[in-house]
Protein backbone atom coordinates (compact mmCIF):
# COMPACT_ATOMS: atom_id res chain seq x y z
CA UNK A 1 0.00 0.00 0.00
CA UNK A 2 1.32 3.15 -0.96
CA UNK A 3 0.36 6.93 0.56
CA UNK A 4 1.46 9.88 -2.05
CA UNK A 5 1.13 13.62 -0.80
CA UNK A 6 2.66 16.87 -1.38
CA UNK A 7 3.30 19.07 1.26
CA UNK A 8 5.93 21.93 2.21
CA UNK A 9 6.88 22.22 -1.34
CA UNK A 10 7.84 17.90 -1.21
CA UNK A 11 6.48 15.03 -3.19
CA UNK A 12 6.08 12.63 -0.29
CA UNK A 13 6.06 9.34 -0.77
CA UNK A 14 4.75 6.64 2.14
CA UNK A 15 5.42 2.83 1.50
CA UNK A 16 2.47 1.80 4.48
CA UNK A 17 3.35 -2.11 5.08
CA UNK A 18 7.70 -1.50 5.33
CA UNK A 19 7.29 2.04 7.30
CA UNK A 20 9.52 3.71 4.74
CA UNK A 21 9.04 7.03 3.82
CA UNK A 22 10.83 8.70 0.52
CA UNK A 23 10.92 12.09 -0.71
CA UNK A 24 11.49 11.89 -4.67
CA UNK A 25 10.91 14.98 -7.79
CA UNK A 26 8.41 15.15 -9.36
CA UNK A 27 9.14 12.48 -12.54
CA UNK A 28 9.77 9.62 -9.81
CA UNK A 29 6.68 10.48 -7.69
CA UNK A 30 4.10 10.24 -11.10
CA UNK A 31 5.66 7.09 -11.84
CA UNK A 32 5.33 5.42 -9.06
CA UNK A 33 1.71 6.50 -9.41
CA UNK A 34 1.39 4.40 -12.51
CA UNK A 35 3.94 1.71 -11.64
CA UNK A 36 1.88 -0.99 -10.66
CA UNK A 37 -0.76 -0.26 -13.37
CA UNK A 38 1.41 -0.02 -16.59
CA UNK A 39 4.40 -1.98 -18.20
CA UNK A 40 7.77 -0.51 -18.71
CA UNK A 41 7.02 -0.08 -22.14
CA UNK A 42 4.09 1.65 -21.57
CA UNK A 43 5.42 3.87 -19.39
CA UNK A 44 8.30 5.35 -21.43
CA UNK A 45 6.27 6.02 -24.49
CA UNK A 46 3.82 8.02 -22.12
CA UNK A 47 6.47 9.95 -20.80
CA UNK A 48 8.58 10.42 -23.41
CA UNK A 49 7.49 13.84 -24.87
CA UNK A 50 8.63 15.52 -21.71
CA UNK A 51 11.55 13.60 -20.67
CA UNK A 52 14.44 11.50 -22.47
CA UNK A 53 14.77 7.36 -22.09
CA UNK A 54 17.71 7.82 -20.70
CA UNK A 55 16.16 9.99 -17.64
CA UNK A 56 13.08 7.75 -17.52
CA UNK A 57 15.20 4.13 -17.21
CA UNK A 58 17.22 6.10 -14.30
CA UNK A 59 13.85 6.68 -12.37
CA UNK A 60 12.65 3.67 -12.95
CA UNK A 61 15.58 1.98 -11.85
CA UNK A 62 15.13 4.46 -8.69
CA UNK A 63 11.97 2.60 -8.08
CA UNK A 64 12.91 -0.82 -9.27
CA UNK A 65 15.70 -0.75 -6.58
CA UNK A 66 13.53 0.64 -3.54
CA UNK A 67 11.08 -2.49 -4.38
CA UNK A 68 13.49 -4.98 -4.82
CA UNK A 69 14.71 -3.67 -1.08
CA UNK A 70 11.14 -4.12 0.20
CA UNK A 71 10.77 -0.26 1.03
CA UNK A 72 8.34 0.35 -1.98
CA UNK A 73 5.04 -1.38 -2.75
CA UNK A 74 5.82 -4.44 -0.13
CA UNK A 75 3.53 -7.11 1.15
CA UNK A 76 1.10 -6.93 4.08
CA UNK A 77 2.59 -9.43 6.52
CA UNK A 78 0.98 -8.88 9.44
CA UNK A 79 -1.61 -11.92 8.63
CA UNK A 80 0.65 -14.61 10.43
CA UNK A 81 0.69 -11.85 13.81
CA UNK A 82 -3.64 -11.14 13.75
CA UNK A 83 -3.43 -15.07 14.69
CA UNK A 84 -4.55 -16.14 17.98
CA UNK A 85 -4.15 -12.24 18.80
CA UNK A 86 -7.14 -11.98 21.66
CA UNK A 87 -5.71 -14.77 22.99
CA UNK A 88 -2.91 -13.05 24.01
CA UNK A 89 -1.53 -13.21 28.15
CA UNK A 90 -2.96 -10.23 29.34
CA UNK A 91 -0.69 -8.03 31.05
CA UNK A 92 -2.07 -5.00 32.76
CA UNK A 93 0.89 -2.47 32.29
CA UNK A 94 -1.15 1.18 33.68
CA UNK A 95 -4.02 2.31 35.64
CA UNK A 96 -5.67 5.47 35.58
CA UNK A 97 -6.52 6.61 39.04
CA UNK A 98 -10.30 8.44 39.54
CA UNK A 99 -9.03 9.74 42.78
CA UNK A 100 -11.50 12.42 42.32
CA UNK A 101 -14.88 12.67 41.39
CA UNK A 102 -15.07 16.10 42.20
CA UNK A 103 -13.55 19.34 40.00
CA UNK A 104 -13.41 23.12 41.26
CA UNK A 105 -14.05 24.11 37.30
CA UNK A 106 -17.30 23.38 35.06
CA UNK A 107 -15.71 22.66 31.67
CA UNK A 108 -18.38 23.16 29.24
CA UNK A 109 -17.12 19.88 27.22
CA UNK A 110 -16.05 17.37 29.93
CA UNK A 111 -17.29 14.16 28.87
CA UNK A 112 -17.38 13.50 32.83
CA UNK A 113 -19.98 15.47 33.74
CA UNK A 114 -17.41 17.76 36.17
CA UNK A 115 -16.09 15.11 37.36
CA UNK A 116 -19.20 12.93 38.49
CA UNK A 117 -19.09 10.62 35.53
CA UNK A 118 -22.48 9.32 35.85
CA UNK A 119 -22.91 9.30 39.08
CA UNK A 120 -22.25 10.78 42.48
CA UNK A 121 -19.40 13.21 43.49
CA UNK A 122 -17.07 10.63 45.58
CA UNK A 123 -12.95 10.70 46.22
CA UNK A 124 -10.70 7.75 46.26
CA UNK A 125 -9.68 6.51 49.63
CA UNK A 126 -6.01 5.41 50.32
CA UNK A 127 -7.56 1.59 51.21
CA UNK A 128 -8.71 1.86 47.45
CA UNK A 129 -5.84 3.16 45.96
CA UNK A 130 -3.63 0.56 47.17
CA UNK A 131 -5.70 -2.04 46.29
CA UNK A 132 -5.31 -0.72 42.72
CA UNK A 133 -1.39 -0.65 43.15
CA UNK A 134 -1.66 -4.56 44.50
CA UNK A 135 -4.32 -5.48 41.32
CA UNK A 136 -1.43 -3.78 38.68
CA UNK A 137 1.61 -5.95 40.00
CA UNK A 138 -0.46 -8.98 40.36
CA UNK A 139 -1.49 -8.45 36.34
CA UNK A 140 1.33 -7.22 35.06
CA UNK A 141 3.20 -10.42 34.24
CA UNK A 142 7.50 -9.67 33.84
CA UNK A 143 6.84 -6.11 33.16
CA UNK A 144 9.05 -4.13 35.04
CA UNK A 145 7.57 -0.50 34.42
CA UNK A 146 4.35 0.28 35.44
CA UNK A 147 2.31 3.49 34.93
CA UNK A 148 -0.18 4.97 37.13
CA UNK A 149 -2.25 8.28 36.36
CA UNK A 150 -3.72 10.16 38.57
CA UNK A 151 -7.16 11.41 37.10
CA UNK A 152 -10.77 12.85 38.45
CA UNK A 153 -12.76 15.38 38.14
CA UNK A 154 -9.38 17.17 39.87
CA UNK A 155 -6.71 15.20 40.91
CA UNK A 156 -5.61 17.58 43.84
CA UNK A 157 -8.75 17.71 45.29
CA UNK A 158 -7.60 14.40 47.26
CA UNK A 159 -3.94 15.20 47.27
CA UNK A 160 -3.47 13.33 50.63
CA UNK A 161 -4.52 10.20 49.12
CA UNK A 162 -2.30 10.99 46.10
CA UNK A 163 0.76 11.39 48.45
CA UNK A 164 -0.39 7.81 50.33
CA UNK A 165 -0.66 5.87 47.02
CA UNK A 166 2.78 6.91 45.65
CA UNK A 167 3.79 6.02 49.34
CA UNK A 168 2.84 3.01 49.16
CA UNK A 169 3.81 1.96 45.32
CA UNK A 170 7.23 2.96 45.93
CA UNK A 171 7.49 0.99 48.96
CA UNK A 172 6.51 -1.91 47.02
CA UNK A 173 9.44 -1.34 43.95
CA UNK A 174 12.09 -3.61 45.18
CA UNK A 175 9.96 -6.74 46.20
CA UNK A 176 8.49 -7.29 43.39
CA UNK A 177 11.21 -5.86 41.04
CA UNK A 178 8.78 -2.73 39.74
CA UNK A 179 9.04 0.36 38.24
CA UNK A 180 6.10 3.01 39.06
CA UNK A 181 5.95 6.05 37.12
CA UNK A 182 3.24 8.49 38.76
CA UNK A 183 1.77 11.09 36.36
CA UNK A 184 -1.07 13.39 36.71
CA UNK A 185 -3.44 15.59 35.21
CA UNK A 186 -4.21 18.64 36.53
CA UNK A 187 -6.41 22.10 36.31
CA UNK A 188 -3.90 23.65 38.28
CA UNK A 189 -6.66 25.76 40.42
CA UNK A 190 -4.96 24.22 43.53
CA UNK A 191 -1.06 24.30 42.63
CA UNK A 192 1.01 26.07 45.12
CA UNK A 193 4.78 25.88 45.53
CA UNK A 194 4.30 23.20 47.74
CA UNK A 195 2.17 21.41 45.77
CA UNK A 196 4.40 21.70 42.34
CA UNK A 197 7.84 20.95 44.52
CA UNK A 198 6.25 17.25 45.30
CA UNK A 199 4.91 16.91 41.72
CA UNK A 200 8.87 17.33 40.69
CA UNK A 201 10.03 15.26 42.97
CA UNK A 202 7.44 12.34 42.65
CA UNK A 203 5.44 12.88 38.89
CA UNK A 204 7.21 11.25 36.09
CA UNK A 205 4.95 13.37 33.91
CA UNK A 206 2.07 16.08 34.70
CA UNK A 207 -0.50 17.17 32.26
CA UNK A 208 -1.68 20.84 32.84
CA UNK A 209 -5.04 21.81 31.37
CA UNK A 210 -5.86 24.92 29.42
CA UNK A 211 -6.99 25.79 26.09
CA UNK A 212 -4.86 28.39 24.70
CA UNK A 213 -5.98 32.10 24.50
CA UNK A 214 -7.33 34.22 27.41
CA UNK A 215 -10.58 34.38 25.97
CA UNK A 216 -11.34 30.72 24.58
CA UNK A 217 -9.50 29.04 27.74
CA UNK A 218 -12.26 31.60 30.08
CA UNK A 219 -14.92 30.34 27.65
CA UNK A 220 -14.70 26.64 27.69
CA UNK A 221 -12.76 26.57 31.49
CA UNK A 222 -15.01 28.69 34.10
CA UNK A 223 -15.06 28.13 37.41
CA UNK A 224 -18.45 27.08 39.37
CA UNK A 225 -18.95 30.61 39.56
CA UNK A 226 -18.43 31.60 35.76
CA UNK A 227 -15.54 32.89 35.92
CA UNK A 228 -12.11 31.91 34.02
CA UNK A 229 -9.35 29.95 35.04
CA UNK A 230 -6.38 31.21 32.46
CA UNK A 231 -5.50 34.09 35.25
CA UNK A 232 -5.25 31.36 38.15
CA UNK A 233 -3.24 29.15 36.62
CA UNK A 234 -1.39 31.01 33.91
CA UNK A 235 2.19 31.80 35.94
CA UNK A 236 1.64 28.56 38.13
CA UNK A 237 1.96 26.58 34.75
CA UNK A 238 4.75 28.39 33.55
CA UNK A 239 6.33 27.59 37.16
CA UNK A 240 6.16 24.02 36.75
CA UNK A 241 7.41 23.37 33.13
CA UNK A 242 10.27 25.94 34.07
CA UNK A 243 11.25 23.95 37.41
CA UNK A 244 10.74 20.73 35.29
CA UNK A 245 13.69 22.39 32.97
CA UNK A 246 10.63 22.28 30.17
CA UNK A 247 10.64 18.56 30.06
CA UNK A 248 8.32 15.75 31.33
CA UNK A 249 5.30 17.69 30.88
CA UNK A 250 2.17 19.08 28.69
CA UNK A 251 0.09 22.25 28.74
CA UNK A 252 -3.12 20.24 27.31
CA UNK A 253 -5.79 22.01 25.38
CA UNK A 254 -9.16 21.37 23.73
CA UNK A 255 -9.84 22.95 20.64
CA UNK A 256 -14.22 23.21 19.69
CA UNK A 257 -15.76 24.68 16.88
CA UNK A 258 -15.18 27.96 18.66
CA UNK A 259 -11.72 28.43 18.10
CA UNK A 260 -11.33 26.66 14.52
CA UNK A 261 -8.45 28.86 14.48
CA UNK A 262 -6.59 26.47 16.76
CA UNK A 263 -3.11 27.28 15.78
CA UNK A 264 -3.12 30.46 17.25
CA UNK A 265 -3.60 28.77 20.49
CA UNK A 266 -1.17 26.10 20.06
CA UNK A 267 1.77 29.41 19.21
CA UNK A 268 0.35 31.39 22.16
CA UNK A 269 0.76 29.10 24.82
CA UNK A 270 4.13 28.81 22.36
CA UNK A 271 5.29 31.95 22.89
CA UNK A 272 4.59 32.18 26.80
CA UNK A 273 7.72 29.89 27.08
CA UNK A 274 6.12 25.93 26.86
CA UNK A 275 7.94 23.73 25.23
CA UNK A 276 5.65 21.12 25.24
CA UNK A 277 2.54 21.84 24.01
CA UNK A 278 -0.94 19.41 23.35
CA UNK A 279 -4.24 21.05 21.38
CA UNK A 280 -6.55 18.29 21.04
CA UNK A 281 -9.81 18.28 19.11
CA UNK A 282 -12.72 18.22 21.15
CA UNK A 283 -15.31 14.67 20.93
CA UNK A 284 -18.77 15.63 20.78
CA UNK A 285 -22.24 14.87 19.08
CA UNK A 286 -23.35 17.11 16.39
CA UNK A 287 -25.66 18.52 18.57
CA UNK A 288 -23.46 19.55 21.06
CA UNK A 289 -22.55 23.74 19.96
CA UNK A 290 -18.66 23.58 20.22
CA UNK A 291 -19.08 20.37 18.38
CA UNK A 292 -16.21 19.67 15.48
CA UNK A 293 -18.32 18.25 12.44
CA UNK A 294 -17.24 17.48 8.41
CA UNK A 295 -17.86 20.63 7.02
CA UNK A 296 -15.31 22.29 9.50
CA UNK A 297 -12.37 20.17 8.27
CA UNK A 298 -11.35 22.12 5.40
CA UNK A 299 -10.52 25.24 7.90
CA UNK A 300 -9.05 22.29 10.31
CA UNK A 301 -6.79 20.74 7.74
CA UNK A 302 -5.25 24.32 7.26
CA UNK A 303 -4.81 25.18 10.71
CA UNK A 304 -2.52 21.93 11.13
CA UNK A 305 -0.61 23.31 8.09
CA UNK A 306 -0.21 26.35 9.30
CA UNK A 307 1.09 25.31 12.54
CA UNK A 308 3.37 22.43 10.93
CA UNK A 309 4.93 25.17 8.45
CA UNK A 310 5.63 27.52 11.90
CA UNK A 311 7.19 25.33 13.60
CA UNK A 312 9.84 24.13 11.30
CA UNK A 313 10.11 27.94 10.92
CA UNK A 314 10.75 28.30 14.66
CA UNK A 315 12.70 25.07 14.64
CA UNK A 316 15.13 26.71 12.12
CA UNK A 317 15.46 29.85 14.68
CA UNK A 318 16.13 28.10 17.18
CA UNK A 319 13.13 28.66 19.05
CA UNK A 320 11.81 24.80 18.31
CA UNK A 321 8.66 23.84 20.38
CA UNK A 322 6.85 20.24 20.61
CA UNK A 323 3.62 19.57 19.43
CA UNK A 324 2.31 16.53 20.42
CA UNK A 325 0.11 15.49 17.72
CA UNK A 326 3.47 16.27 15.05
CA UNK A 327 5.95 13.69 17.58
CA UNK A 328 6.31 10.79 14.91
CA UNK A 329 9.45 8.35 15.17
CA UNK A 330 10.07 7.15 11.40
CA UNK A 331 13.05 5.12 12.58
CA UNK A 332 11.56 2.40 15.03
CA UNK A 333 8.45 2.55 15.58
CA UNK A 334 6.24 0.91 18.40
CA UNK A 335 5.94 -3.15 18.98
CA UNK A 336 3.98 -4.72 16.39
CA UNK A 337 0.40 -5.24 19.24
CA UNK A 338 0.64 -1.57 19.74
CA UNK A 339 0.63 -0.87 15.68
CA UNK A 340 -1.63 -3.18 15.82
CA UNK A 341 -3.85 -2.04 18.63
CA UNK A 342 -3.28 1.42 20.02
CA UNK A 343 -3.60 1.89 23.52
CA UNK A 344 -4.46 -1.40 24.84
CA UNK A 345 -7.67 0.16 27.12
CA UNK A 346 -9.15 -3.09 28.25
CA UNK A 347 -6.70 -5.03 28.60
CA UNK A 348 -3.69 -3.61 28.65
CA UNK A 349 -4.87 -0.55 30.58
CA UNK A 350 -7.97 0.49 32.68
CA UNK A 351 -9.69 3.20 34.71
CA UNK A 352 -10.02 2.99 38.69
CA UNK A 353 -13.34 4.57 39.96
CA UNK A 354 -12.89 5.91 43.19
CA UNK A 355 -14.94 3.15 44.61
CA UNK A 356 -12.54 0.45 42.70
CA UNK A 357 -14.92 -0.49 39.63
CA UNK A 358 -12.31 -0.91 36.40
CA UNK A 359 -13.45 0.12 33.36
CA UNK A 360 -11.74 -0.10 29.89
CA UNK A 361 -10.72 3.65 30.16
CA UNK A 362 -11.59 7.07 31.94
CA UNK A 363 -14.09 7.59 28.87
CA UNK A 364 -16.29 4.57 29.63
CA UNK A 365 -16.19 4.99 33.25
CA UNK A 366 -20.19 5.42 34.40
CA UNK A 367 -21.19 3.19 31.74
CA UNK A 368 -22.42 -0.09 33.22
CA UNK A 369 -21.79 -2.01 30.52
CA UNK A 370 -18.14 -2.13 30.11
CA UNK A 371 -17.54 -2.75 33.91
CA UNK A 372 -14.21 -4.96 33.97
CA UNK A 373 -14.31 -6.04 37.55
CA UNK A 374 -12.99 -4.12 40.37
CA UNK A 375 -9.79 -4.44 42.88
CA UNK A 376 -10.45 -7.19 44.70
CA UNK A 377 -12.03 -9.55 42.46
CA UNK A 378 -9.67 -8.63 39.62
CA UNK A 379 -11.22 -9.14 36.16
CA UNK A 380 -14.35 -11.06 35.98
CA UNK A 381 -15.93 -9.77 32.43
CA UNK A 382 -13.92 -11.78 30.15
CA UNK A 383 -15.98 -11.24 27.24
CA UNK A 384 -15.39 -7.58 27.60
CA UNK A 385 -11.84 -8.20 28.22
CA UNK A 386 -11.94 -10.89 24.91
CA UNK A 387 -13.44 -8.17 22.79
CA UNK A 388 -11.26 -5.38 23.58
CA UNK A 389 -8.11 -7.83 23.36
CA UNK A 390 -9.11 -8.34 20.04
CA UNK A 391 -9.76 -4.99 18.65
CA UNK A 392 -7.63 -3.91 16.01
CA UNK A 393 -6.99 -2.07 12.37
CA UNK A 394 -7.90 -5.65 10.73
CA UNK A 395 -11.30 -5.71 12.66
CA UNK A 396 -12.69 -2.19 11.76
CA UNK A 397 -14.17 -1.84 8.35
CA UNK A 398 -12.94 1.51 8.23
CA UNK A 399 -9.03 0.96 8.80
CA UNK A 400 -8.23 -2.34 6.56
CA UNK A 401 -7.78 0.14 3.64
CA UNK A 402 -6.42 3.08 5.22
CA UNK A 403 -3.01 4.46 4.84
CA UNK A 404 -2.70 5.87 7.91
CA UNK A 405 -3.85 2.57 10.08
CA UNK A 406 -0.16 2.11 11.24
CA UNK A 407 -0.07 5.48 12.72
CA UNK A 408 -3.46 5.42 14.80
CA UNK A 409 -3.54 2.20 15.74
CA UNK A 410 -7.32 2.24 14.91
CA UNK A 411 -7.85 5.24 17.30
CA UNK A 412 -10.02 5.89 20.15
CA UNK A 413 -12.09 2.77 21.29
CA UNK A 414 -14.19 5.31 23.51
CA UNK A 415 -15.01 7.64 20.33
CA UNK A 416 -15.85 5.05 18.37
CA UNK A 417 -18.61 3.12 20.66
CA UNK A 418 -19.67 7.12 21.16
CA UNK A 419 -20.38 7.81 17.94
CA UNK A 420 -21.53 4.22 16.52
CA UNK A 421 -22.21 1.79 19.32
CA UNK A 422 -19.76 -0.24 18.06
CA UNK A 423 -15.32 -0.19 19.49
CA UNK A 424 -14.84 -2.11 16.35
CA UNK A 425 -16.03 1.36 14.29
CA UNK A 426 -13.99 4.66 13.86
CA UNK A 427 -14.67 7.86 14.70
CA UNK A 428 -14.80 9.69 10.93
CA UNK A 429 -13.78 13.36 11.82
CA UNK A 430 -10.89 11.89 14.36
CA UNK A 431 -9.52 9.82 11.58
CA UNK A 432 -9.61 12.67 8.82
CA UNK A 433 -7.62 14.97 11.57
CA UNK A 434 -4.88 12.12 12.02
CA UNK A 435 -4.15 11.87 8.63
CA UNK A 436 -4.02 15.57 8.51
CA UNK A 437 -1.68 15.36 11.07
CA UNK A 438 0.49 12.54 10.38
CA UNK A 439 1.14 14.05 7.29
CA UNK A 440 2.33 17.49 8.88
CA UNK A 441 4.53 15.40 10.85
CA UNK A 442 5.99 13.48 7.99
CA UNK A 443 6.72 16.60 6.03
CA UNK A 444 8.42 18.39 8.96
CA UNK A 445 10.09 15.08 9.67
CA UNK A 446 11.54 14.93 6.29
CA UNK A 447 12.76 18.51 5.99
CA UNK A 448 14.76 17.92 9.03
CA UNK A 449 16.35 15.27 8.05
CA UNK A 450 16.78 16.72 4.52
CA UNK A 451 18.46 19.80 6.74
CA UNK A 452 20.94 17.73 8.57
Amino acid sequence: MIHQYKLGELNIVMDIYSGAVHVVDELVYDLIQDYEKKSEEVLLKEYSEDHSKEVLLEALEEIKALKDEGLLFSEDEYGNVLQNFENRETVVKALCLHIAHDCNLSCRYCFAGEGEYHGDRSMMSAEVGKKAIDFLIAHSGNRRNLEIDFFGGEPLMNFGVVKEIVEYGRSLEKEHNKNFRFTMTTNGILLNDEITAYLNEHMHNVVLSIDGRKEINDLMRPSSNGKGSYDIIVDKFKKVAETRNQMDYYVRGTFTSHNLDFANDVLHLADLGFKQVSVEPVVASDDMPYALKEEHLPQLFEQYEKLADEMVKRRDEGKGFNFFHFMIDLNQGPCVAKRLSGCGSGCEYMAVTPWGDLYPCHQFVGLDEFKMGDVNEGITNEGKLKAFKATNVYTKPECKECWAKFYCSGGCSANSFQFYGDINRAYKVGCELEKKRVECAIMMKAKQMLAE
